[in-house]
């Protein structure tokens, strides 16, 4: 790639420990050796980062796989209507979710008639929380619900006294845990998490740049995936979230590469995970619709291009 001017991406993302890939494809160079150079751009939200994505503000966003079928669907939030350009191309993970609530709750049936928070009512992982609840014996109507955006924003919400309790992924659900609050449960695979989303008339136009992308955030999961590489791997973690410490970056590696749930060893997108989501989508989403058609919102050719030579 040496004289080439590398194709600029533009990156959206929640904050958080789940871009580890990325912050690793970044400074162990796999987005360059596939001559791209990668702008990671944060969201404050589902609502924001869709609507993003519509516009084109940005190329690629690292997205639950939920957000993806809700706006398709048009059962999205934010107000831009059915969006049939959206589509995922890769898996990254299985949200690495828990229910954290403050330190006076340690059961989920104490939850009743408090308040939880979601980053919004109708996406993400809101239909998770609605699920483990009902589980619980808790039913929607017996507790409330507020919608406050991404991870660090109910994380800060949590950590205020303002809700009860939400949904986390690591490492802030670790992170909370050490501020004195309690982990009630964790949501356990198959479940399809964290995806690469796209709009399907931008890849279209350059399938060998989603590609590559491919290329170099699958050499990233399986860099993180050696035993070896764990020192360095919690020092780009440590560099790149806020307050985070090595001993929690230990603890994150620790909890999001266990082997058989977390990251993903390949970047492929999980039939039972993807099953899952619709099953929850199915159930609680207002427009009460069977979905069962994953290729409606995925397109796994970008995968195989990747990896058409082999490896």
């Amino acid at each position: 790639m040496e004289g080439l001017i590398p194709s600029r991406l533009r990156l959206n993302v929640f904050p958080g420990g789940f871009n580890w890939p990325s912050f690793v494809a970044q400074h162990e160079g796999m987005f360059a050796r596939e001559g791209l150079s990668v702008e990671l751009l944060s969201t404050t939200g589902s609502v924001a980062q869709m609507t993003g994505l519509a516009a084109g503000e940005f190329d690629i966003a690292i997205t639950a796989f939920d957000n993806v079928v809700a706006y398709v669907e048009g059962q999205g939030e934010a107000p831009i209507g059915a969006q049939p350009e959206f589509f995922a191309f890769m898996g990254s993970d299985d949200s690495f979710l828990a229910l954290v609530a403050g330190p006076e709750i340690s059961r989920i049936p104490e939850l009743r008639r408090r308040s939880l928070s979601v980053d919004a009512a109708t996406t993400g992982y809101a239909f998770v929380l609605f699920d483990m609840l009902e589980r619980a014996g808790l039913k929607e109507g017996a507790y409330t619900i507020r919608k406050v955006g991404g991870m660090a924003q109910r994380f800060d919400d949590l950590c205020r006294g303002a809700s009860a309790a939400t949904l986390l992924s690591a490492p802030y659900d670790l992170i909370a845990e050490r501020a004195g609050m309690r982990v009630l449960a964790r949501l356990e695979p198959p479940y399809q998490g964290n995806v690469a989303a796209a709009r399907r008339s931008w890849a279209n136009r350059q399938p060998k740049l989603v590609a590559g992308f491919v290329r170099a955030y699958v050499a990233a999961l399986r860099w993180l995936a050696i035993s070896a590489n764990r020192g360095p791997a919690c020092e780009i973690l440590v560099r790149h979230v806020p307050g985070m410490t090595q001993e929690l970056a230990e603890a994150s590696h620790a909890l999001m590469l266990r082997g058989h749930s977390g990251f993903s060893c390949d970047g492929q997108i999980e039939p039972d995970g993807v099953a899952r989501v619709l099953r929850l989508r199915s159930r609680y989403a207002a427009a009460n619709r069977k979905l069962h058609e994953p290729r409606k919102y995925s397109d796994l050719r970008y995968w195989q291009l990747a990896f058409a030579g082999g490896g």
